[in-house]
């Protein structure tokens, strides 16, 4: 799986990574060929150039059954969360409010609110803009993990950093397997 991903990357100009990133385990899901997603992962974008790094994350995730679930907004992030399970979040604190008001107030912080309000909250990635001074960042950088946060990563990130921190992410908390509702057959409980 991981090469696939790395062919996906040199086919796409991205930065190469080593093959120590371990991907969870396959899981057959009984269907002929088709893409099913075992996992879903919110991608909050706040002003994000169209060749980011974190655009090509939906199609390099894609084949291994994550789905990208985009969010412009806080709006539009707070209805994702709303209708679906999410089982890693990548917030970014600059993420506009409203659509269209790439200005106005951030909704970051309140989107990692209410995903730590959540049942099961998942495990959030944090991508934080760059700070004006050293005190501003390590501010910042304690409201995000007093949010939840699993890690926070800078802007701009790079795709290697991105990549490592969902990997993290996958061998924290779900012990590189697939979440629980997605695999097949019965577990031994003894």
């Amino acid at each position: 799986m991981f090469d696939s991903l790395a062919g996906s990357m040199k086919r796409h100009g991205s930065c190469t990574i080593s093959p120590k990133m371990p991907i969870p385990h396959v899981i057959s899901t009984g269907s002929s060929g088709g893409s099913h997603h075992r996992l879903n992962l919110l991608l909050t974008c706040g002003g994000w150039r169209e060749d980011a790094t974190v655009v090509q994350l939906p199609s390099l995730l894609e084949p291994m059954g994550i789905r990208s679930l985009t969010a412009n907004s806080g709006e539009e992030a707070t209805e994702v969360i709303e209708n679906n399970t999410i089982h890693i979040a990548l917030v970014d604190l600059s993420l506009p409010l409203k659509a269209g008001c790439p200005r106005g107030t951030p909704a970051g912080e309140r989107i990692l609110q209410l995903l730590r309000r959540l049942d099961s909250p998942p495990p959030t990635i944090v991508l934080r803009p760059r700070q004006a001074t050293r005190r501003a960042g390590t501010r910042s950088l304690a409201r995000s993990l007093q949010e939840g946060a699993f890690t926070v990563v800078d802007r701009p990130a790079r795709l290697e950093t991105l990549l490592d921190a969902l990997r993290r992410v996958l061998r924290r908390y779900y012990r590189n397997e697939w979440p629980q509702q997605y695999r097949q057959g019965p577990r031994d409980t003894k």
